[in-house]
């Protein structure tokens, strides 16, 4: 996968192998890498948005610790996701 970036081949040709060896890593470790390289992007916090992801998280995990539900992998809720 090539990244254009004109009038400089020597980056195209980096960023080539920085892919290269991020692609042999293992998937937890490329989606860590993602993240971080994700939050690198992200100069700014949204404080309320913050605080609102942290309220639903805490929502979650009280009804999946009070209400029994049923958890699922990600690989059946893909499944289910794809049939529909």
């Amino acid at each position: 996968m090539a990244v254009t970036k004109p009038g400089n081949m020597q980056v195209t040709h980096e960023l080539d192998q920085v892919l290269d060896q991020a692609l042999k890593l293992p998937a937890g470790a490329r989606a860590a890498l993602a993240g971080s390289l994700l939050d690198s992007l992200d100069d700014s916090v949204d404080e309320a948005a913050e605080e609102s992801w942290h309220a639903e998280i805490q929502s979650r995990l009280s009804q999946l610790n009070t209400d029994g539900l049923q958890t699922m992998s990600w690989q059946e809720a893909r499944r289910q996701i794809l049939a529909d």
